[in-house]
């Protein structure tokens, strides 16, 4: 596994693959996506910070604006990657996001469309992208469960992989809720489990822990990530 990671990441370590597989896309730092978008005339930011990885550790920062703009939700990926020793790398991007099943606040089954763009700007802007369909199926009100099916485009070589997931998301209460995932993306399995911590009904605070690759090669990662939601009416 890692000889086949080695080249569709050209030169990515598996820490930062790790840290990426979830920086291109919305929903919080967690890697499997949920099929909603906001509501007309909202906004939100996502940021989170990371790491993974040991001797030496790779840090990661995000930060993800968007707001629905007629049908569609519209963002901006930027996340920076940095480890000892070595320069910093930031990527930039656009997302597009429709949910064209299930817009409903009631809807049991949502279906959507989302596709991103991810530039190198560190390296000369070198391109990269993602297109994926998320799922979602409310299985009873406090139970969520998400599946995810798409394509990555390796950053700068366009290398093609497959990408594909499943979470559960159970509210405890209405400021608890707890997630687990398992996601695989770049040739690499993870493995997730965190929990939602709402602030109030439009700010919340995610942590996560997660375990990227098997054997020798494995990675541990910690991420925390705030989500605030917003009117522009």
């Amino acid at each position: 596994m890692r000889n086949n990671c080695t080249k569709t990441l050209q030169g990515w370590s598996l820490a930062t693959a790790a840290l990426l597989s979830a920086g291109v896309q919305a929903g919080g730092h967690f890697d499997v996506d949920d099929a909603g978008t906001l509501d007309p005339g909202q906004c939100q930011y996502e940021a989170w910070a990371s790491r993974a990885g040991s001797n030496p550790a790779t840090h990661g920062l995000h930060l993800g604006p968007a707001c629905r703009v007629g049908p569609v939700e519209l963002g901006l990926n930027v996340d920076r990657f940095s480890t000892s020793g070595e320069r910093a790398t930031t990527y930039v991007g656009p997302q597009l996001k429709w949910t064209f099943y299930g817009q409903g606040a009631d809807a049991r089954v949502s279906a959507a469309i989302s596709a991103g763009a991810t530039f190198d700007v560190t390296r000369g802007g070198r391109a990269g992208g993602q297109l994926l369909l998320p799922v979602t199926w409310r299985a009873l009100d406090s139970l969520q469960l998400h599946a995810n099916l798409g394509t990555d485009w390796a950053t700068g070589t366009g290398v093609r992989s497959g990408r594909g997931g499943a979470q559960a998301e159970w509210a405890v209460n209405d400021t608890v809720s707890l997630i687990a995932e398992r996601n695989r993306a770049y040739g690499l399995w993870t493995s997730r489990i965190g929990a939602r911590f709402s602030l109030t009904p439009l700010i919340s605070i995610d942590v996560s822990a997660a375990r990227t690759g098997s054997g020798s090669d494995r990675i541990k990662s910690l991420v925390i990530g705030l989500n605030h939601e917003f009117s522009v009416r």
